[in-house]
């Protein structure tokens, strides 16, 4: 009995999701910030990986399939990086000691 490539790699995508699910949510607060880190660098990986997919083909077809997904991973994946460091800096400023007026 065979089974299914695309059965088999959804099961590794939603297995995937639930531990990613567990691990974040396990995670202490004070390594929330690397763990956004990490985060960023792998989504500047996919950019890279979008990048050249948004621009593989020819001239005469622009929008191909591989061109539009590799557009909406790079704009996907440019919300995630900006909104992780909008995330990393709002935490980093949890830990700063507040001045006090005078």
């Amino acid at each position: 009995m065979e089974i299914d490539p695309f059965i088999f790699r959804l099961s590794i995508f939603i297995l995937s999701i639930f531990i990613g699910y567990y691990v974040v949510w396990s995670v202490t607060p004070s390594l929330h910030t690397p763990l956004m880190s990490v985060t960023n660098a792998i989504s500047s990986v996919i950019i890279v990986g979008a990048i050249i997919a948004g621009l593989s083909g020819d001239i005469k077809s622009i929008f191909n399939t591989s061109n539009i997904f590799g557009f909406l991973a790079i704009v996907l994946a440019a919300i995630n990086i900006f909104g992780g460091f909008l995330v990393t800096q709002r935490m980093l400023q949890m830990y700063k000691k507040k001045k006090k007026n005078k």
